[in-house]
């Protein structure tokens, strides 16, 4: 089912996709402070645990290499400021915009289709990540925290982990119906966060808890980044790379099928 004007042709998706993600540009240019909070959490984490608690750690061993601790913070870190900005922006934002400022009903009495909604805004929330990754990479490398050519591929391993959570968290965003379901998000976001090897090596938990990890996605990203930004790769990296591309897809498939029953019917 279709939602475009009849005698309007459809935009072609990329030029959708344009047109959605200048329109957030465009809104959030005045909201540039929003950016820049986002942007200090993690630095400030890496300043606190990763150097000050890293001054009472002598190294942690990754793949055979050991790394001082901020080097194995600083890429945790990473992963999780790409996972933050996208799940702010896949989940606040897309529940206003959805259940009470109406916007994609807007949307879908012009050319643009539910796919290029789902498209859209999962872009967006990739790119709100990924600067929050880009602007830590830079403070990541000017305190001598990355040793590797392979950091070229940080970025791009950021955006990554950004389209695969803004994905899944807009398909679960728009199963909410209050407010008070972001309480639920909490309940995701912080066991995440502590527990996805971010601050210790999966190591230190048991085995059981290990395994409930691995298949963890923000572990997967948090393995990426740290492969990268030390040059001790693994096939676990291909691996998380797998995983987190499906992961994407999966979610952008249950977007849009979500975005027609609820505007569409």
């Amino acid at each position: 089912m279709s939602a475009v004007p009849t005698g309007v042709a459809p935009l072609a998706p990329l030029a959708a996709l344009r047109l959605l993600v200048l329109r957030n540009y465009i809104v959030y240019r005045q909201a540039w402070k929003l950016f820049l909070t986002g942007f200090l959490e993690p630095v400030f984490y890496l300043l606190s645990i990763g150097i000050g608690v890293g001054q009472l750690i002598d190294t942690f061993e990754v793949n055979g290499q050991a790394i001082p601790y901020a080097e194995f913070v600083a890429p945790g870190m990473l992963a999780a400021s790409a996972f933050n900005g996208a799940l702010l922006d896949s989940t606040y934002n897309v529940f206003f915009k959805l259940k009470y400022d109406k916007l994609y009903d807007q949307m879908l009495a012009t050319p643009l289709t539910s796919a290029d909604i789902a498209r859209g805004e999962i872009a967006w929330g990739q790119l709100r990540g990924g600067s929050y990754s880009a602007g830590f990479l830079v403070v990541m490398a000017a305190l001598g925290l990355v040793q590797s050519w392979w950091v070229l591929l940080a970025l791009p391993a950021a955006l990554l982990i950004g389209f695969a959570f803004s994905a899944v968290f807009m398909a679960l965003t728009t199963y909410m119906t209050s407010w008070q379901d972001f309480e639920k998000v909490t309940l995701v976001q912080m066991p995440l966060f502590l527990f996805s090897a971010t601050f210790f090596p999966i190591t230190a938990l048991d085995t059981w808890v290990r395994w409930v990890v691995e298949v963890t996605p923000l572990y997967r990203g948090v393995v990426l980044c740290r492969e990268l930004t030390t040059g001790a790769l693994s096939w676990a990296s291909a691996v998380s790379v797998v995983y987190l591309v499906v992961m994407g897809l999966l979610g952008l498939l249950v977007v849009r099928r979500r975005l027609d029953r609820l505007l569409l019917t």
